[in-house]
């Protein structure tokens, strides 16, 4: 059949677009994504696990890149019990808004980032643990003095926390005149507290703690803990045997003295009152 040259283009022009809409379908189809099998990928022998990276003493990216912190030595035991030895770990940024969906994904294994278990997070995510119980508390300038808790933040003070975070959200519901700035990292928050940006940061009293030790005579604690924080391994809905073999690790660690060793070794320092171990709950 001769072809003159305008039925030429167009048939190639035709052609082109058929290959290029399947090629389109093609990428969407691996952009697809499901939540991984922790277990599953046990058994292959690696696992990527979400953590934080710039809490000192919990979840901290060093300048070499090494992880150190008492969530990272949670993620490792973890792993280890699970068959995984620590340097077939890929560790993964997992920031507070994000965890939800690193987990839906498929991202990630699980999580070991000072995740506190909620009804609401409950709906979206399963949890482990928990392996650590907290308190919501208050970094301030170390020569700060009228600010001795909460209520004392309704005075025009403004206080920094992250977006997405349990901390943020009880803030909302329990002191709404407090002028809350939401940020997207509490080294974030550091910063501007060190820089008198904003008069507060609000987390978990052993992430505060971990700030206070890194920069000595910069910052402290202000006022008791006015929540209770559970801190859980969170993975996909679903994976019950994945669950409960990482509530048996928990459980392990604890009883053989590890969870114990973790924490002095990664928290000893701060001056921070170190709690006893938590009863897993196997939510």
């Amino acid at each position: 059949m001769h072809l003159t040259p305008r039925r030429r283009r167009r048939l190639v022009t035709a052609l082109t677009a058929a290959l290029t809409a399947v090629m389109l379908s093609a990428v969407a189809g691996c952009g697809s994504t499901e939540p991984r099998d922790p277990l599953a990928d046990a058994k292959a022998g690696h696992l990527t696990i979400g953590v934080k990276y710039d809490q000192p003493g919990l979840g901290l990216r060093e300048p070499d890149k090494q992880m150190t912190g008492f969530d990272i030595e949670v993620a490792e035991y973890i792993a280890q019990y699970l068959g995984v030895p620590a340097d077939h770990i890929t560790w993964k940024e997992a920031p507070s808004p994000q965890r939800e969906t690193l987990i839906k994904n498929g991202e990630v294994d699980f999580i070991v980032a000072t995740y506190s278990i909620s009804e609401s997070r409950l709906r979206a995510v399963d949890f482990a643990g928990p392996y650590y119980i907290a308190g919501q508390s208050l970094l301030v300038r170390a020569d700060e003095t009228d600010i001795t808790g909460p209520e004392s933040l309704e005075k025009g003070k403004k206080l920094c926390s992250v977006a997405g975070s349990t901390s943020a959200q009880n803030v909302k519901e329990m002191y709404p005149g407090v002028q809350l700035q939401q940020f997207d990292s509490y080294s974030s928050c550091v910063e501007a507290l060190s820089r008198g940006k904003v008069d507060a940061l609000t987390t978990d009293d052993i992430i505060l703690a971990g700030y206070a030790a890194q920069y000595p005579g910069e910052f402290k604690l202000a006022g008791e803990p006015f929540t209770t924080e559970k801190y859980g391994v969170g993975l996909a809905k679903g994976q019950d045997a994945a669950r409960d073999a990482i509530n048996d690790a928990i459980e392990d660690m604890i009883v053989t003295g590890a969870w114990r060793a973790a924490l002095e070794q990664t928290m000893g320092r701060s001056g921070f009152p170190l709690p006893d171990p938590p009863q897993v709950n196997r939510y």
